[in-house]
């Protein structure tokens, strides 16, 4: 069975630790998000986890056979069309007529249309731009998902149709997902497990695990579930939520 787990983790940015004692085991088609506030070292843990960075102490175990990431910011590379963005993690492996081919259909599944192919970044929105890097992150149908935070700039819209891809790629191809997010509604919806990560240094306060399946989850459900949240005084703690 594929896992990454996450044994006694500490990390140091010169004399400050940002993240301490980290422990997390994510499986195979499973969902976890982490929460908590902006520089509580969220991005720090997702980029240890990813390879983005050099583990200095404890243990990143990553038995997943591939893996994709996708950013807040979409990061295309602006000399390259949707399309030629979009084959960047196959194009290496796979004939480029195949590669091609194979990044138009998705392309098409993530709402761009034909005249869209061949734009550069510089001409697409900031929906358009991240319709891409999710399109780009998933070609590979990865087994193992990192999202930092690609929904946050994002209309209601637009991110629940990529919250819905994020759903179905975990159901037909078993992908396992690693996100990190400040909105609790949003994990909720999405996630198998939260972990809530506090700040001054990093460390996973409380683990909260949802069993309902997700696609009983509607608005109603995320509502009363997110007010049970933010009465749990861990939560109001983390956020500095003011209580009036």
């Amino acid at each position: 069975m594929e896992k990454l787990i996450v044994n006694e983790l500490n990390f140091y940015f010169g004399f400050t630790q940002i993240l301490k004692n980290i422990n997390l085991e994510l499986q195979e088609n499973k969902i976890i998000s982490i929460v908590g506030p902006s520089g509580g070292g969220k991005t720090t843990l997702l980029k240890l986890c990813a390879g983005l960075l050099d583990v200095t102490e404890g243990d990143i175990i990553n038995s997943f056979s591939s893996s994709s990431f996708a950013f807040q910011d979409a990061r295309l590379l602006p000399w390259k069309t949707v399309i030629e963005n979009i084959m960047l993690p196959i194009v290496a492996k796979t004939p480029y007529k195949q590669a091609y081919k194979e990044a138009c259909e998705i392309a098409i599944r993530f709402g761009l249309e034909e005249k869209d192919f061949t734009k550069y970044p510089k001409d697409l929105s900031g929906g358009m731009k991240q319709r891409v890097n999710f399109a780009r992150a998933l070609i590979t149908k990865p087994k193992l998902l990192f999202l930092d935070e690609p929904f946050s700039a994002l209309d209601i819209g637009l991110k629940r149709e990529l919250q819905d891809f994020v759903l179905q790629s975990s159901k037909n191809f078993g992908t396992s997902v690693l996100f990190i997010t400040h909105d609790l509604m949003e994990a909720i919806r999405l996630s198998d497990e939260i972990l809530l990560l506090k700040a001054d240094p990093g460390e996973i306060l409380k683990t909260y695990k949802i069993n309902t399946p997700k696609e009983n989850r509607d608005d109603i459900y995320i509502f009363l579930k997110t007010k049970e949240f933010l009465d749990d005084n861990d939560v109001i703690n983390t956020f500095e939520i003011k209580m009036r």
